[in-house]
């Protein structure tokens, strides 16, 4: 597309955060009717359909690259203009992060980021692969994700960031009543667990106890299953070490099987735009990961 109207990606951009051309409207001030036709002249421009109709509107896949390369441009106006010494503006960066991390040490990373106010941070819960497929689509500029590290080429850029521990854990009355003779393939066919990572726990279970088949087991977010389950003496699971380290040591929680645990690598994915504001944030993000996770 040759000469893009970037007052157009603007609503663009507004029609795609808030869902819908009526808020989009709404949000910048000018009439739903100029929205539609701002929309419609960027796709008769691009030739193809930028926004699927519907409750919400969502982008197409062209229309998701346009809005990034709106958000980066902004990100990069922002950096001028701290050049220049003009009045920063507060430009807005997605990010999506896994639950473990977002439990325990990502919002360690946010104090020097914050205050002061550097940038508007979108921070979305995500699962690994909701995560990837953000990032790699240009909805947000950088995520947390277990697993592997996968570089592609002409992709985000990967950092091994540690290895987050999980073990498995309840409380000490309730491993008496359950686990009284120890933690035994028989007790674990019997004792409720709650799961918030089927495969996780299905390969614990299988490496500690030689357990293979159904367990019984409730299925819960990682943060219900800490709060009300394994707290609550309703079930054992596995969970992030760091969350639970104090919980250990004051001995609200017992360790199930001391020495059995799985540590699952994080890496972090970012597009490389070289702003203050993304340095700064992938820094940030990196060296406290670093800091309190196990080493990769």
């Amino acid at each position: 597309m040759d000469n893009l109207d970037y007052r157009a990606l603007a609503v663009l951009d507004a029609v795609v955060s808030q869902g819908s051309f009526e808020k989009a409207a709404l949000a910048l001030g000018i009439s739903q009717s100029a929205v539609s036709q701002r929309i419609k002249a960027l796709e008769d421009a691009a030739g193809r359909l930028l926004i699927v109709r519907g409750q919400p509107a969502v982008p197409t896949g062209l229309g998701q690259r346009l809005v990034s390369h709106h958000r980066n441009v902004k990100l990069m106006e922002a950096a001028l203009d701290i050049d220049l010494g003009n009045q920063v503006s507060m430009p807005e960066i997605a990010l999506a992060v896994d639950a473990a991390s977002l439990a325990t040490w990502f919002p360690l990373s946010l104090q020097p980021l914050l205050s002061p106010p550097r940038c508007q941070l979108n921070v979305q819960l995500a699962s690994t692969e909701l995560a990837l497929h953000l990032v790699r689509e240009g909805s947000v500029f950088g995520c947390v994700a277990a697993g592997a590290a996968e570089p592609q080429a002409n992709g985000p850029q990967v950092t091994p960031l540690g290895h987050m521990r999980y073990v498995c854990v309840a409380t000490k009355a309730f491993a008496n009543h359950w686990f009284g003779d120890g933690f035994l393939i028989e007790a674990a066919q019997l004792a409720p667990a709650v799961v918030s990572d089927r495969d996780m726990m299905d390969a614990f279970l299988h490496q500690a106890l030689a357990l293979r088949g159904a367990y019984p087991h409730h299925t819960l977010p990682l943060s219900a299953a800490t709060s009300e389950c394994v707290f609550g003496g309703l079930a054992y699971g596995l969970m992030p070490q760091p969350e639970v380290a104090a919980a250990l040591a004051d001995e609200r929680l017992v360790d199930l099987a001391p020495g059995q645990h799985v540590d699952v690598p994080l890496n972090w994915y970012a597009w490389n735009l070289d702003t203050p504001f993304t340095r700064a944030l992938s820094e940030q993000i990196v060296t406290t990961a670093r800091r309190y996770l196990l080493p990769a």
